[in-house]
């Protein structure tokens, strides 16, 4: 019998994130700091709205594109929010969650033998993907010492002949870092020299802290065009369960994302399309106070880390935190098991997002202070056995 199995799906390597979480599921008193998902629930005017929609019997297709009252509050909300501009129409298309936006965009752009830039440690998904696709992903390693901030140099680099596609993962998952105006611009310079595109995920962008706020990579001049946007509402808006993102950019590039689309999805879910017409209306304060406790969990989650001498640059993104433990003579992988093995507290290894990872583990902090505490207690007494 031959082999049923693709060769390029079997050599692309299972998700590091979900080996804890799996075995954390079957350990009822540990406690969890691996998985990006926020603790609180969809604001209450977003489920409402859901409910309302199904009494309404609305649980029919919409357009492949996405509802049509969803596109222009996303076109307002991204003008509001960070100053860009596009046509709901022709300029934006509704996804399931971040995860389709990002496979679809690539494998509209790429041709075999593309190379595909990404910054790392970043999230799980970009490299596989591109690999499906038949591009080359060529990894971008960032170091604590710039923040986990990308760098002209580290850019030019890496770029060679076959380079197509940047990517730009941030607010970054798992380092928490950010890209502010001044780091943009030097990027936006060599983009455009070479002749780029840029897919930029800016799931977290909400959930940015500091003076500074969020700064879009697509908002500078010469950008709009070479750029896909990638947003969503899991992160945000506390909407993990609900799968709903969506892509903005050029009209050529949107059209073919959509057929692709059209071909393996049909649409985003239809309740979900509703509630997200609620929460881009009415829920910025729910997101403004989610962003609040999250600081404050930020800013305890560091002070205690460097209490018990653990060496963290401060993230102003997303939920995460990436100290390095590379002062404790183990990899990332063997000092996550064991904290796991003797004090019940999951973490990630930094390898799970790249080789470059390695010294570091990853810490979500989108969980209360009491759990915080609580692990965070136990940590401290593992390290202090080493």
């Amino acid at each position: 019998m031959r082999d049923p199995l693709s060769k390029t799906i079997v050599g692309i390597e299972p998700s590091g994130i979900r080996k804890f979480f799996d075995v954390v599921s079957e350990m009822p008193d540990a406690i969890s700091l691996g998985v990006g998902e926020p603790d609180f629930d969809t604001p209450w005017r977003v489920r409402d709205e859901a409910i309302y929609s199904l009494e309404q019997g609305r649980t029919f297709y919409t357009s492949n594109s996405g509802l049509k009252e969803l596109k222009e509050e996303i076109s307002n909300y991204l003008e509001r929010k960070y100053g860009l501009s596009y046509d709901p129409y022709s300029e934006i298309f509704v996804t399931v969650g971040g995860s389709e936006a990002i496979d679809v965009g690539l494998r509209t752009m790429l041709d075999p033998g593309d190379e595909v830039l990404i910054p790392e440690p970043s999230y799980v998904s970009y490299k596989p993907c591109a690999i499906l696709t038949g591009g080359v992903p060529v990894p971008i390693p960032l170091r604590a010492e710039n923040e986990f901030r990308l760098t002209g140099a580290e850019l030019l680099e890496h770029i060679t002949d076959r380079t197509k596609i940047l990517i730009l993962p941030f607010p970054n998952n798992p380092t928490g870092a950010i890209m502010e105006r001044h780091n943009l611009e030097e990027i936006v310079d060599i983009v455009i020299e070479h002749d780029l595109f840029v897919m930029t995920d800016e799931i977290y962008a909400e959930l940015t802290y500091g003076d500074a706020g969020h700064v879009s990579i697509a908002s500078f001049p010469g950008m709009k065009e070479r750029t896909i946007y990638i947003n969503g509402f899991s992160k945000a808006f506390a909407m993990t369960g609900w799968r709903l993102g969506y892509a903005c950019g050029p009209r050529a590039i949107i059209e073919q994302m959509l057929k692709i689309h059209q071909y393996a999805i049909m649409c985003a879910p239809t309740t979900s399309q509703y509630a997200a017409v609620e929460a881009l209306r009415s829920c910025d304060d729910d997101v403004q106070a989610m962003r609040e406790e999250y600081d404050d969990r930020r800013r305890y989650l560091i002070h205690r880390l460097r209490e018990m001498g653990m060496d963290c640059f401060e993230p102003f993104g997303a939920f995460y935190a990436f100290p390095s433990i590379q002062g404790f003579g183990m990899s990332s992988e063997e000092f996550a098991e064991r904290l796991l093995r003797e004090k019940k507290v999951a973490v990630v290894p930094g390898t799970a997002f790249g080789d470059c990872g390695e010294g570091f583990i990853r810490i979500s902090y989108a969980y209360s202070l009491e759990s915080l505490k609580t692990a965070l207690d136990r940590i401290e007494e593992f390290v202090k056995s080493l």
